[in-house]
């Protein structure tokens, strides 16, 4: 077992909701200590966001909260209170990273804006996440998940079809802008390394909602098509989506010519049909080709086709539930689940961090040993006592 590979670092964690504090908990599960600062009394926003909430009466705990929180300290401040913004300060002096995601100018109102960071610490990584960004016409607008999908075209393309806009089914836009955020913080603290200055690094909703905008961006930037919403199946390949069968629906991709032939062989479907020739005229004629491949999985109850689909080399899965995959022995088998040692709680599991790592022999080294997120204020008298202003 590792620490991980930013065991040693520092960071002051200013944010709240979800964007921010996602990118502090990646922060937290690659090593690095997260100190999170929250408002006395009620604490981050999420704390108080639900049903569903767990624990006893009068101890109970937000499972919004507990996504995005663990491996992290908590202190409340005062932020408008001198002898609070003295720890403040201390923390950021003893800090390598700092995360905020208010909205544009309030670090400044507060007396925290850039010039007073380099002051602080000359070798400080700030991270800051807005909604549209800090500048440009609406750069003030406060961020908020759904409506950044909204504006950033993302809800255009998702859903049954053009006339029906759907908001993707997890914040999308929060969780991508702190997954950004934190490879802005990695490479400027790579440059740190380099030139031992620090570095303030942007990003907001919108931005990282159209740096996913991928093909469905290229196709507007370059060939001048506008992408729209399509339901469970591929815009620009065929067949590739969810598939009825006899009792129930699979999802299938056919991604190229060689799994094309296998696949409609396989089925019976004529490679022959000028209608399903090539890719691009599989997807010119995508209602026929549904059809073509429903009429071909009917008889086929969904595990007896996934075996077959699994015999030609066809790529191909089924719609999981939540509760099934936290079951699912290769979500397990993944670290894709923690357990940890709650305050209030108790042992509880959490959905566990994306990345894995190995060293030169091959032999892994991925932290697995995990902290609950904090109660309010739970490391306060502990982290006063070692950042006091004196």
């Amino acid at each position: 077992m590792s620490a991980g590979p930013l065991s040693g670092l520092v960071v002051v964690d200013l944010t709240r909701a979800l964007a921010g504090p996602h990118a502090g908990m990646m922060l937290g599960d690659l090593g690095a200590r997260v100190i999170k600062v929250e408002a006395p009394g009620h604490g981050d926003d999420t704390r108080g966001w639900g049903p569903p909430f767990v624990g006893e009466p009068g101890a109970t705990e937000s499972t919004y909260f507990l996504s995005c929180n663990r491996n992290k300290e908590s202190i409340a401040l005062d932020l408008k209170a001198a002898a609070d913004r003295e720890v403040l300060e201390s923390l950021i002096r003893g800090a390598d990273v700092l995360l905020e995601n208010f909205r544009p100018g309030t670090m400044d109102r507060l007396g925290f804006g850039w010039d007073r960071l380099v002051e602080l610490n000359p070798a400080l990584v700030a991270l800051s996440i807005s909604g549209f960004g800090h500048d440009g016409p609406e750069g003030d607008r406060a961020g908020y998940d759904q409506i950044a999908q909204g504006e950033a075209g993302i809800m255009s393309l998702t859903g049954p079809g053009p006339d029906d806009p759907q908001r993707v089914g997890v914040p999308i836009g929060d969780l991508l802008a702190g997954i950004t955020g934190v490879t802005g913080v990695l490479a400027a603290l790579v440059e740190r390394g380099r030139t031992g200055a620090g570095a303030h690094v942007r990003t907001s909703l919108l931005a990282a909602l159209v740096g996913v905008h991928a093909f469905e961006g290229t196709r507007w930037t370059v060939a001048g098509g506008v992408g729209h919403a399509a339901g469970n199946h591929h815009p620009s390949i065929a067949p590739y989506g969810l598939f009825r069968c006899a009792d129930g629906a699979v999802q299938i991709s056919v991604g190229s010519a060689s799994l094309w032939e296998r696949f409609a062989d396989g089925f019976g479907i004529d490679r022959g049909d000028v209608r399903f020739a090539e890719n691009a005229d599989r997807v010119g004629h995508r209602t026929e080709l549904i059809l073509e491949v429903e009429r071909a999985f009917a008889d086929w109850p969904a595990e007896a086709l996934l075996s077959r689909l699994a015999e030609l080399g066809v790529p191909a899965g089924r719609v999981r539930s939540i509760d099934e995959v936290y079951a699912w022995e290769q979500t397990r088998s993944q670290g894709l689940v923690v357990g940890v040692d709650h305050a209030s709680l108790g042992p509880i599991e959490l959905p566990g961090p994306a990345l894995r790592f190995f060293d030169r022999d091959g032999a892994e080294v991925t932290r697995t040993a995990h902290a609950a997120p904090p109660t309010l204020d739970q490391h306060g008298a502990a982290i006063r006592s070692e950042f006091s202003a004196g």
